[in-house]
């Protein structure tokens, strides 16, 4: 499993997610505060957009834990953005520590990154494949099952024929249709086996954020802030929330609460949130088929 947060709103310094905060995510790289193993420390990434001169993101990776990466730390410190997608990782034992399985995963404008597992993902992988456009089958570049189900989502989105005229509701719809198609697979193959997916992807503008699993006795923690402004002074993030100041919308995604401010809150179990771009969220639910009756003896 892993942590991960995603910002979108008026430009913040990425040290003021990453590094600053009492629980930034180089913190939860560590100290991981609501998942059973505290470590996530097989490598990390970070997207970020710079709309002015392109709009594809920028992307830096690194195998090394993300608190021993000084390279990340004076990077954070200058770079101003309005979109931000981290991620802390912790790999599975199915998959290797390499720069290719680390996230963020970027196709054309898009970065994707996933907290979680899907479960007997080496029974389903070669069918996964077979089902893949070769633009999507040439995204995979690495053995984890979530940069796989991220070449599914493209595949997804392109088959949509008017996905531009509502681009969140497209996005929404096309990891709305992977996550299902994914557990149904890996239900197919092994009945026992369990999905957990908390996934964001998005384009700069547009995003979608699933918090989904076919066990409903557990699912990795993801919380949600909305407010008009973000920013860290001194180490203390602060939120303005609508109520006190006039401004931008903002929303922030994160495993785990970077402040202890009451304005985060849960994602609800086996929900997808799109958020446009007026940073205005939308929350549908995902339902998957339930698993085939037994046989009568």
């Amino acid at each position: 499993m892993c942590r991960f947060l995603m910002y979108m709103g008026e430009p913040v310094s990425m040290a003021s997610l990453v590094t600053e905060p009492e629980n930034s995510l180089i913190k939860q790289s560590y100290m991981a505060k609501e998942r059973p193993e505290p470590l996530n420390g097989d490598g990390f990434g970070v997207a970020w957009y710079a709309p002015h001169i392109s709009p594809k993101p920028a992307v830096f990776k690194s195998i090394t834990p993300a608190w021993n990466n000084e390279n990340l730390l004076d990077l954070a410190r200058v770079t101003l953005s309005p979109c931000i997608l981290a991620h802390v990782r912790a790999a599975t034992s199915s998959t290797t520590v390499t720069m290719s399985n680390c996230h963020p995963f970027t196709w054309r404008e898009m970065a994707f990154c996933h907290n979680g597992d899907i479960g007997g993902f080496q029974n389903i992988r070669r069918k996964l494949l077979s089902l893949l456009s070769d633009e999507a089958f040439n995204i995979v570049k690495g053995n984890t099952d979530s940069e796989h189900m991220f070449a599914l989502y493209v595949d997804h989105f392109l088959r949509i024929p008017d996905r531009e005229s509502n681009r969140a509701a497209s996005m929404a719809t096309a990891l709305s249709t992977t996550i299902k198609d994914i557990a149904a697979m890996a239900r197919a193959a092994d009945p026992e086996e369990h999905c957990y997916i908390n996934c964001a992807v998005t384009d700069g503008i547009h995003a979608v954020v699933a918090h989904c699993s076919t066990d409903p006795s557990y699912i990795d923690s993801l919380h949600i802030y909305t407010g008009e402004r973000y920013a860290c002074v001194k180490g203390r993030t602060q939120i303005i929330s609508k109520q006190a100041a006039s401004g931008a919308k903002i929303v922030l995604v994160a495993s785990e609460p970077l402040t202890n401010d009451p304005g985060w809150h849960n994602v609800g179990l086996n929900k997808i949130m799109a958020i446009d771009a007026d940073r205005s969220v939308i929350s549908m639910s995902v339902k998957f088929e339930d698993p085939p009756a037994a046989a009568a003896g």
